[in-house]
């Protein structure tokens, strides 16, 4: 019995399918050929993809707790004295040294400082302190965030800044480290 020409294709190389490597004979390029995947290579196909997914997550997971569980290797680092700024003003400042990260301090009342990273966590624009709303805005994408907890409030934003650890010692602000999150 002919088979019919337009379900048989050569493969690029010209040679029978009994010659081409194993890799063409599973993945035929006839479609014809194709329908016929065997279950065990699907099996074999679908538990190495979901054991890299698997291997994935776990170091995603593992390097997240790492991270959160290491001490604070930060030295504290003088930021302002105390009197540089009144009650509702903003400074700019880099923590920790050698890294482009800025930071946004806020004097709150006569004793209260707050610190946090000045990136929004939706996309990374520069946070503005608001002192008479009481917030830090992204004008970006119109974000807010709890000027005194850092904690997002209105917007995309959806996590909370991290927030440097302060320590006032004999007039002057010291950055000290950072608190993250957690996830």
């Amino acid at each position: 019995m002919p088979r019919d020409r337009d379900q048989i294709t050569t493969p690029p190389d010209g040679q029978p399918m009994t010659e081409q490597p194993k890799w063409r004979r599973d993945f035929p390029i006839d479609i014809p050929e194709d329908e016929y995947v065997a279950r065990r290579d699907l099996i074999k196909f679908m538990a190495l993809t979901s054991g890299a997914f698997v291997c994935g997550h776990a170091f995603l997971a593992a390097h997240s707790l790492l991270r959160a569980a290491e001490p604070a290797a930060d030295a504290a680092r003088p930021i302002a004295r105390v009197n540089d700024l009144q009650v509702g003003e903003s400074l700019s400042f880099a923590y920790p040294d050698g890294e482009n990260a800025p930071r946004i301090l806020v004097r709150l009342d006569e004793e209260r400082f707050v610190a946090y990273d000045q990136q929004c966590t939706h996309l990374l624009c520069p946070v503005q302190a608001r002192f008479e709303e009481g917030v830090l805005h992204c004008p970006c994408h119109n974000g807010y965030f709890d000027l005194q907890t850092g904690n997002p409030i209105a917007g995309p934003p959806r996590r909370p800044l991290p927030r440097v650890a302060l320590d006032i010692r004999d007039g002057v602000i010291y950055a000290t480290g950072i608190e993250l999150s957690p996830p």
